[in-house]
């Protein structure tokens, strides 16, 4: 359904007073092929009412020889800012960057982030941004599940499907995301409300079942069939079940990189204005599926790179696969049972 533009306006205007954006500070937008106009306006229209200065930075797009989706999640390799002196340095002398474009998981942006700036992502259609546009709410609700995150030594997912996976934790931090950047060198996406961490290097164990109606993304499909998945010492070594695990080996092949199995961050959703059905209303071209990756109750794990928190493993691949009805528990501590969200 189409969005006002005065509805957007006021919308960016308070996930920017949200972020601590103060008059006179300098914000990069970058923008891409595929940004939305009326987005692109609002936010602008919005940093210019708060009394900051705008400077657009449009982009060239890459990668699309290499990727087999349009999705821009599908391929992580260089970005349009590598080697790009000029857009980089915007970008570090910039108080915020509004990320209009999706730069994600490249050393640029841990550059730009090292350097105090903060970094907004915001590529969903106008009206996502609206209905999960992010309150101090979300982010309290966020805080008080790092906190148990943060102290938990192990994760374990079960479901009836078949799920039995341990997560030893503690060697890399925890995320939060909540929907705005209210702190120096803060990264974060509007819209979202989850949170996750990586597993300890080569200590993953145990069996994830895909089961019908869990999505993998970038495929933006529902599976229609049980997937099987054994973890061994942090890697996926065994893809097993009929034409849906047959459709997801053929797409983990084609990165011909064997750190694309690697188990990458686990986690749970926290936002119930999110909704699993949601992508079933939608093109897969008009949206990046973030109801996915945060509606309540989901357990969400991803596949491929580690840089986003400082590791070396910067595989092309990136594969998210938020699933339904697990128990999710930190040590004794069950999160998420059966599919629903513990507060």
């Amino acid at each position: 359904m189409p969005v006002s533009d005065h509805a957007l306006l006021d919308a960016w205007k308070s996930v920017l007073t949200l972020s601590g954006l103060a008059p006179g500070a300098n914000v990069t937008v970058l923008t891409g092929a595929h940004t939305h106009a009326q987005t692109l306006a609002a936010a602008v229209a919005a940093v210019r009412a708060l009394g900051a200065v705008p400077t657009r930075v449009d982009l060239e797009p890459l990668n699309a020889e290499k990727s087999l989706s349009r999705d821009p999640l599908a391929y992580l390799g260089t970005t349009p800012l590598t080697g790009n002196r000029a857009a980089m340095a915007a970008c570090l002398a910039s108080d915020l960057v509004i990320d209009l474009m999706l730069l994600l998981f490249s050393p640029e942006q841990q550059q730009i982030l090292e350097s105090g700036t903060r970094i907004l992502l915001a590529v969903e259609p106008p009206e996502v941004l609206l209905r999960l546009a992010p309150t101090v709410e979300d982010r309290a609700r966020v805080n008080a599940a790092a906190r148990l995150l943060e102290a938990a030594r192990v994760m374990h997912v079960r479901s009836s499907a078949g799920t039995d996976v341990r997560f030893p934790l503690g060697q890399y931090p925890v995320i939060q995301e909540y929907g705005f950047v209210d702190q120096p060198g803060r990264w974060d996406h509007w819209p979202s409300g989850f949170l996750f961490t990586w597993p300890n290097e080569g200590e993953a164990n145990g069996r994830i079942v895909l089961d019908r109606g869990d999505i993998l993304l970038p495929q933006k499909r529902y599976l229609g069939e049980p997937v099987s998945l054994t973890v061994v010492d942090g890697y996926v070594t065994a893809i097993e079940g009929g034409l849906e695990a047959e459709l997801f080996r053929e797409y983990m092949e084609s990165f011909e990189d064997p750190e694309g199995y690697a188990l990458s961050h686990v986690g749970w959703g926290l936002q119930r204005r999110a909704k699993w059905s949601t992508l079933s209303l939608y093109d897969r071209e008009q949206t990046i599926a973030m109801d996915a990756r945060a509606f309540a109750g989901n357990f969400l794990f991803s596949l491929g790179p580690n840089t986003e928190v400082g590791g070396t493993r910067n595989t092309a691949c990136h594969i998210d696969i938020p699933l339904r009805n697990c128990t999710v528990t930190l040590d004794e501590r069950v999160v998420v049972r059966d599919g629903a969200l513990i507060d």
